[in-house]
């Protein structure tokens, strides 16, 4: 209970992040909001099996207010070959976060627009094959793309 009344505490002022996740089958990226809500920023990368305590740890430090899942699908609009993982992941935060609302966002070619976009912030091709860099921009990537639908 103390942990709700922490996150709605903060919510309520404004505090509490977003949190962007791209979830893959091996790694999980992450992105979050300033406590202003403005500007989505690279979180980390951590190993799916480390995806949930990490993130109950960082609710009880900083507050989240939403998560924002990637929904991975084929460029036909189909459920890729990840998306059950993906919903079985969601099913899983709602259990262990019931009081924070988890919104879903298309994510095709977020991958890509990642790539691209560390080509162009100028990142030498030896960090660019850096998959955790990868997935955390994927993430930052996401939460934009969220947020920009939301304004």
């Amino acid at each position: 209970m103390a942990n709700f009344k922490r996150c709605r505490t903060l919510s309520l002022h404004g505090m509490a992040r977003i949190v962007a996740i791209d979830y893959g089958t091996k790694r999980v990226g992450l992105a979050v909001t300033d406590p202003s809500r403005i500007i989505a920023t690279a979180l980390d990368t951590v190993m799916v099996h480390e995806v949930m305590s990490y993130l109950k740890s960082y609710s009880e430090r900083e507050g989240i207010e939403r998560f924002v899942v990637g929904e991975p699908k084929n460029t036909n609009n189909t459920p890729s070959e990840v998306a059950p993982a993906v919903e079985r992941f969601v099913q899983h935060l709602h259990k262990l976060f019931p009081h924070i609302p988890v919104d879903r966002i298309d994510e095709r070619f977020t991958s890509k627009m990642a790539a691209q976009a560390m080509i162009d912030s100028g990142l030498k091709k030896k960090d660019r094959m850096r998959k955790e860099l990868v997935d955390q921009t994927s993430a930052v990537i996401i939460l934009q793309s969220w947020m920009a639908q939301k304004s």
